[in-house]
């Protein structure tokens, strides 16, 4: 009896473990014919998922899509004459009998040499033309631009501005070409993104990531007196080939071109020309090669009043530190120590909001200039000239 009854559950026991496979094979069928014959994807439900994975792009992904491919590379050539070493030997020179004997230094051979450059550019029209900086281009025999889809042209120089250090570049080939989109700068809040792009130190197409740290900074601030704009700072890393690159924001628009990063104490601040002022003057060299700057011909200060011999506080205005003899500050009747509260009846309250006004102004009209001097108001109407044409 015993033997029957393991026969029985060995015979059981089979029968368990074939239903147990099979229910496995089953499942891999199931699983293979699921596979093998997955249901295509409408072309709706493509485009909705190609739609989701381009939405899971950064938005600096994005704004490189708009203007991108309008960054240029500007290589610059020029040749340079040197003097040579001269006809004697270098120690000689150094003996001054024979200096005396002689009555010269060594005959000096001039020798000329290729120096080269590179800076970056934006494409900012469909006629070729570029946006840079005027230092990137000053004094160059030739120029050379690189796009953004490996092509190289050469450039012609439109016109240049050292005030603003601002070059426009036409190219000279047939398009069609990439164009930025420009963006309103006078919408600019600090905190808003910033992405530089440029080609700093030869290597194309970088592209950095900050927020506007300041705006209207004086460029005195600086300690660079010979230029004449207010800039944007970002701590956007703007490195040495970055130099006419744009400055964009979050949408890809042109916000400003890249000009300058400050090195030694306070490195790492980057600073930008805004585009409605970079805008205005690419279009006076466009018409006519030369870009127009309105002056009165005045010095001026913030009004700080002394209220103890610790503390002080700085008041609204501009005070008038210095007249350009027969300028037209000076002929409209201004003097030093005039305080300026406005200008076409709009409030002053720093020098910087002076210079903005004059500019906005242009050389149209004249402007009403309401001053205080020994406590009494009074306006003064002063026409503004063209820089290049003040007589010192």
């Amino acid at each position: 009896m015993h033997g029957l009854d393991d026969n029985r559950l060995i015979i059981g026991s089979l029968k368990l473990r074939q239903k147990k496979y099979f229910k496995i094979f089953v499942l891999v069928v199931l699983i293979f014919l699921n596979f093998r014959y997955e249901t295509p994807l409408h072309s709706s439900e493509a485009s909705l998922l190609s739609q989701e994975n381009h939405n899971k792009q950064s938005f600096v992904s994005k704004a490189l899509n708009i203007s991108g491919d309008a960054v240029v590379t500007i290589e610059t050539q020029r040749q340079v004459l040197s003097s040579s070493e001269g006809v004697f030997p270098p120690g000689i020179l150094n003996d001054r009998y024979f200096e005396r004997f002689f009555g010269l230094r060594g005959l000096q051979v001039p020798r000329s040499r290729i120096e080269k450059g590179q800076g970056s550019g934006v494409i900012f029209s469909k006629e070729g033309l570029v946006l840079t900086n005027a230092h990137v281009i000053e004094k160059t025999d030739q120029l050379i631009v690189g796009l953004s889809d490996g092509r190289r042209v050469l450039g012609n120089v439109v016109g240049e501005d050292s005030l603003t250090d601002l070059a426009v570049i036409k190219l000279k080939a047939k398009g069609p070409w990439p164009t930025a989109q420009l963006g309103n700068s006078d919408n600019l809040k600090v905190g808003d993104w910033a992405i530089a792009v440029g080609n700093p130190f030869g290597l194309e197409n970088t592209v950095t990531l900050g927020i506007i740290s300041n705006l209207n900074r004086d460029v005195a601030q600086l300690g660079i007196s010979d230029k004449r704009i207010d800039l944007i700072q970002t701590d956007a890393a703007i490195n040495p080939g970055n130099s006419g690159g744009p400055l964009l924001n979050s949408v890809g628009e042109v916000i400003g071109i890249n000009t300058l990063v400050r090195s030694g104490p306070g490195a790492g601040l980057g600073f930008a020309i805004p585009i409605n002022r970079a805008r205005k003057i690419a279009k006076d060299l466009i018409t006519s090669g030369r870009a127009k700057h309105p002056m009165i011909g005045v010095t001026l200060s913030s009004n700080i009043k002394q209220k103890s011999n610790f503390l002080s506080q700085t008041e609204d205005g501009a005070i008038i530190k210095y007249l350009m003899p027969n300028g037209p500050a000076e002929k409209g009747g201004l003097k030093v120590n005039d305080l300026i509260i406005s200008i076409n009846n709009e409030k002053i309250s720093t020098p910087a909001d002076v210079v903005k006004k004059i500019n906005k102004n242009n050389l149209q009209s004249a402007l009403r200039i309401k001053i205080l001097r020994e406590n009494i108001e009074s306006i003064k109407i002063i026409k503004p000239v063209d820089i290049y044409d003040l007589q010192v």
